[in-house]
C-alpha cells in the first residue's frame, strides 16, 4: 500500500478527561450469556457465538488525519497504526461528527449525529440515558465490555447501573477499573467475545515542552500546516504533539501484542482513530479539515476482503456503532444515522458515501452567557461549505477572558506556545492574516474550492463565479439536516446555549444564561 500524499491530501492510489469504563461482574455475565443470547435472538447463539469477533476500538485524543506514518507524515512514527492500515483498510476521508471531545464520542457511541443528541451535542454536558449505545447492546448480547483511560468525556455520564462519570476534575473510580487492556483481557471470561474501548489522553494538552525535540525528532522536517506560522516555536510545539502521538501508538501496539500472543488478533475487529483534530489554532473546535478529518485504519481478517487497501469513501465516526453491531450479528437501531461499513469491507462501491456532514455547538463556554458557536458543514471531494448560524459571535471564543469559563481569551483554542506566539505577533507581517483566520470573526457562509485551496484558506462564498455551487451545496447540506431532523433546520428545540455546563469554571462569575 502506497503512503498517503501529505501535501496534497489525496490518496496516492486514486490529559485529560473522565472515563466510560463500564463496570461489570464478568464471571456473572459469563454464566448469563447463553440466556441473554437466547432472549435477544442473536445469530450464533449456539457454541458458534464464540466466533463472533472481538472489538477493539482505539481512540487517541486530539489527532488530525495526516499525522501518522501511513498517511505520509515524514516525522511522526506510528508503526501500530501503520500495521493496522497495511493489514486492513486505510480510510483517507474519515470525519468525526464534531470537533470536540464529548460530542464526538457521543456520536461514536450512539451512531447518531450530534444534533440528534440533545445536551450531548455540547462538551462538559451529559449523554442522556434515552440514547442507547452500541456498548449497551453488545453488553446485553453477551459481550464482555470495558475501557481504559479516556472514553466518554468530559462531562457527566450516568449509566443504568448508576455509575456517574464526572469531568476531569472529579474522576469516578470506575475509570481505573482497568489500568490496561492486558488487565482487562486477563480478567474477562475466556470464551466471551469482548468489546473494549482503548482510550488515551494523548495528544491532549498540556505537553511537556521540548519532549519532541528531546526524543530526537528533527524540527526541520516538520510539515507546518499552512494556517500556522512556520517558525521554531510552532515546529517544536508540533514535535511535542508528535511525541504524545508516538506514545499513544505504543499503547496500541501493546494491545495488539496481547491479542497476538493469545491467538485472538485475527478474530478481532481493530479500529484506530481519534476523536477530533490537533489542539492548535484553526484545528480542534473548528469544522475545517484539521479539526474534523480523522486518521482511521481498520483491521479484521475475518470480515475485510482484499486487505491492504486504501479507501477514499467519506466515512463518519458515527458509522462505527452500526458497523460493530452488524459485525456481532445484531441489527442496528433505526435511530442510528451512521451507516455500517460492511459494504466497504466487502469492496463494494457505494454512491452514498460522497460527502461528510459535521457540526459544532457549544465547546468550552467562552462567550458571554455561555453561548456556543452553532455551525454545520458539508465536506465533499471538491468543496467544503460551512454555515455559521450565529456569525455575530466570536467563533474561537471572545477575546475578553472575563466572559470565558476557562478565563482565557479565545478560549475555544487551548493554550499553547503556538497560540501565544500568534496572539503576541498578530499584527506583524506573515502572522496577521493567519491570526485573523484563527481568532477573527467569520461570515454566515464559507465555501472553499478544495482543488485550488486544499488547506481551506480562501473563502469564495459570495464570489460571482461560485454562486451556483454555493446555492447547490447549501441546499444539499440543508436537505440532509432536515432529513436527519436537525432542530436548527426543523424549528425544534435548539437549547444547546442553555444546557448546564459541568466543566471546571476558572472564572467563578461565569454562568450559562437561562432560556427566556
Amino acid at each position: 500500500m502506497k503512503p498517503y500524499d501529505f501535501e496534497t491530501g489525496t490518496s496516492a492510489q486514486a490529559r485529560h478527561g473522565g472515563c466510560m469504563s463500564i463496570r461489570r461482574d464478568f464471571m456473572k455475565k459469563a454464566g448469563q450469556s447463553a440466556a441473554v443470547l437466547s432472549m435477544t435472538g442473536i445469530a450464533g447463539a449456539s457454541p458458534k457465538s464464540q466466533k463472533r469477533p472481538n472489538i477493539l476500538f482505539c481512540i487517541s485524543d486530539d489527532q488530525s488525519w495526516n499525522h501518522a506514518g501511513a498517511m505520509g507524515d515524514p516525522v511522526v512514527q506510528t508503526p501500530a497504526f501503520d500495521r493496522v492500515a497495511r493489514e486492513g483498510i486505510l480510510f483517507t476521508h474519515a470525519f468525526c461528527d464534531a470537533p470536540s471531545c464529548a460530542p464526538s464520542r457521543s456520536a461514536i457511541l450512539t451512531g447518531q449525529h450530534i444534533w440528534r443528541l440533545k445536551e450531548a451535542g455540547n462538551i462538559h454536558s451529559r449523554l442522556p440515558e434515552e440514547f442507547i449505545t452500541y456498548v449497551d447492546l453488545l453488553d446485553k448480547a453477551g459481550y464482555a465490555v470495558g475501557s481504559n483511560s479516556k472514553a466518554w468525556s468530559p462531562g457527566q455520564f450516568k449509566t443504568a447501573e448508576g455509575w456517574v462519570h464526572n469531568s476531569k476534575t472529579n474522576l469516578n473510580p470506575a475509570g481505573s477499573k482497568f489500568k490496561s487492556f492486558e488487565e482487562f483481557h486477563q480478567n474477562k471470561p475466556a470464551n466471551m467475545p469482548f468489546c473494549f474501548w482503548l482510550g488515551s489522553t494523548d495528544a491532549h494538552r498540556p505537553y511537556e515542552k521540548n519532549s519532541g525535540s528531546g526524543s530526537g525528532m528533527d524540527p526541520a522536517k516538520v510539515v507546518v500546516p499552512q494556517h500556522l506560522p512556520d517558525n521554531t516555536v510552532v515546529r517544536n510545539d508540533i514535535l511535542d504533539y508528535y511525541f504524545e502521538l508516538e506514545r499513544w501508538d505504543r499503547k496500541v501496539a501493546d494491545a495488539l501484542a496481547v491479542l497476538e500472543k493469545a491467538g485472538e488478533l485475527d478474530n478481532t475487529l481493530v479500529v484506530v482513530t481519534s476523536d477530533n483534530g490537533m489542539p492548535f489554532p484553526r484545528a480542534k473546535a473548528t469544522l475545517y479539515d484539521y479539526g474534523t478529518r480523522m486518521p482511521l485504519a481498520i483491521r479484521w481478517p475475518g470480515g475485510i476482503g482484499s486487505p491492504g487497501r486504501t479507501n477514499d469513501s467519506f466515512v463518519h465516526l458515527s458509522d462505527m456503532a452500526p458497523t460493530f453491531l452488524e459485525a456481532a450479528g445484531l441489527k442496528p437501531p433505526k435511530a442510528m444515522t451512521g451507516q455500517s461499513l460492511k459494504n466497504v469491507f466487502n469492496g463494494e462501491e457505494t454512491s452514498e458515501r460522497k460527502a461528510a456532514y459535521v457540526a459544532m455547538e457549544r465547546h468550552d463556554g467562552c462567550r458571554e452567557g455561555g453561548k456556543g458557536y452553532p455551525c454545520r458543514a458539508i465536506r465533499t471531494k471538491d468543496y467544503m461549505y460551512i454555515y455559521n448560524f450565529e456569525s455575530a459571535r466570536w467563533p474561537s471564543g471572545s477575546p475578553d477572558a472575563s466572559v470565558c469559563a476557562r478565563a482565557i481569551p479565545y478560549g475555544e483554542i487551548d493554550d499553547s506556545p503556538t497560540k501565544t506566539f500568534m496572539m503576541e505577533h498578530r499584527n506583524e507581517h506573515g502572522v496577521a492574516r493567519l491570526a485573523e483566520l484563527s481568532f477573527g470573526m467569520r461570515p454566515a457562509e464559507e465555501l472553499y474550492d478544495l482543488k485550488k485551496d486544499p488547506h481551506q484558506m480562501n473563502n469564495v462564498a459570495g464570489n460571482v463565479a461560485y454562486l451556483d455551487v454555493q446555492k447547490s451545496i447549501r441546499e444539499q447540506l440543508f436537505d440532509y439536516l432536515k432529513k436527519t431532523k436537525d432542530p436548527r433546520l426543523t424549528g425544534g428545540p435548539a437549547d444547546w446555549d442553555y444546557y448546564p455546563y459541568y466543566g471546571l469554571q476558572k472564572n467563578k462569575d461565569w454562568k450559562v444564561d437561562e432560556k427566556q
